[in-house]
């Protein structure tokens, strides 16, 4: 079993001077929320001389009749969960939301109960489908996985949203990499230029983004080498990267993963991106400046969203890394050809690899249809 360590940090802020806050003035007034960093992080322990392995798992989303004995949806996301874990023997496992559908209890169990078999620290975010109850519906599920010994969530302050909390990833009690886990909320009302009210997926609120600058800003101050975020839904910076990496000459829908990494495919600049792009994404309508905060604060190097199943892209945006997370399963909607998890590399300077880990599942498919 993986060794997980909680410890405490009593971090002294300074008020950001006019100049710090004149970077981004249209975000949020840092002062307005305060952090307590006084509670406990949750620290996660690197081995001396070797590389620390997350694997993200997205968007799992199956009913609890489709968990039934057999069932394909169930052997394809027990099959899948078990080559991963051989393939690439993780040091923890991040879970980018979706993780089932709001009070289906039964399927939240289900997963906790072989991720917490495998006796290595697991950690989630919440997505869209398990907040779009209310929010007694994740109460509950943040109880039961409580009793699970392997599973290190936290809620966190309730007016930030569900289960914002940052984990640590530590070596010999040095910190090196930082990862907020961010709750990106369900639905929020929005008024159009016609003065129309729309429905649209929500953006951070005023106090997330508080939070994580003061988080950012303690943790370059610790000597954090770098920090990533990982959350469900993608941040609006996620529609304007790919319009600007992917080369308008081809259509997107036409290419397999096996091409995406195809210079030709991406446009001056982008060569490093990868993936598929299958579906419009899945951002909130407007941009809520979170981007903007992420590159003048200079320390997140990767974001990392799941929700649009069918999208995987890669691209490094303006010295940023933005991810879309490989889908787990025939949850809700898939292509049966993105299947399996994402895969972060942490050494002692930081994050240095990201990449999917495909699991084909054609046989188990093939046999449900025979």
């Amino acid at each position: 079993m993986k060794k997980v360590t909680t410890a405490l940090f009593l971090i002294l802020f300074t008020v950001f001077t006019a100049s710090c806050a004149n970077e981004a003035p249209q975000l949020t007034d840092f002062l307005e929320y305060k952090v307590d960093f006084s509670k406990e992080f949750i620290v996660v322990e690197k081995k001396p001389d070797e590389a620390f392995t997350v694997l993200n798992l997205s968007d799992s989303q199956l009913t609890s009749a489709e968990w039934h004995e057999g069932t394909v949806t169930r052997d394809v996301i027990i099959y899948t969960l078990n080559e991963l874990i051989n393939r690439i023997d993780p040091d923890m496992i991040t879970l980018s939301g979706d993780l089932a559908w709001a009070e289906e209890i039964g399927s939240y169990r289900n997963l906790a109960e072989i991720l917490d078999g495998y006796g290595i620290p697991w950690a989630p975010v919440w997505g869209n489908h398990d907040n779009e109850k209310d929010f007694g519906a994740v109460d509950r599920v943040e109880m039961l996985y409580s009793a699970y010994k392997n599973c290190i969530y936290q809620a966190g302050d309730p007016n930030l949203g569900n289960g914002n909390y940052i984990i640590s990833i530590q070596e010999n009690g040095a910190p090196i990499t930082g990862i907020f886990m961010v709750d990106s909320h369900n639905t929020s009302t929005y008024i159009g230029p016609d003065g129309v009210k729309f429905s649209g997926y929500s953006t951070l609120n005023d106090d997330q983004r508080s939070w994580y600058g003061y988080g950012v800003e303690n943790m370059k101050d610790l000597g954090y080498k770098d920090s990533m975020i990982i959350m469900h839904i993608p941040i609006f910076a996620y529609k304007t990267a790919f319009e600007e990496a992917f080369n308008s000459e081809y259509d997107p829908m036409l290419i397999t993963w096996e091409e995406s990494s195809d210079d030709k495919y991406w446009n001056e600049g982008y060569e490093s991106s990868f993936g598929v792009h299958y579906k419009p994404s899945g951002t909130p309508p407007v941009d809520d400046g979170m981007f903007e905060l992420i590159k003048n604060h200079g320390h997140t190097s990767l974001v990392l969203a799941g929700h649009d199943h069918t999208n995987n892209f890669v691209i490094n945006y303006k010295g940023i890394t933005l991810a879309q997370a490989l889908h787990l399963g025939m949850g809700s909607y898939w292509h049966q050809s993105l299947n399996g998890g994402t895969v972060i590399k942490i050494n002692s300077d930081g994050i240095y690899d990201i990449y999917h880990e495909y699991v084909n599942v054609d046989h188990i498919v093939a046999k449900y249809e025979e």
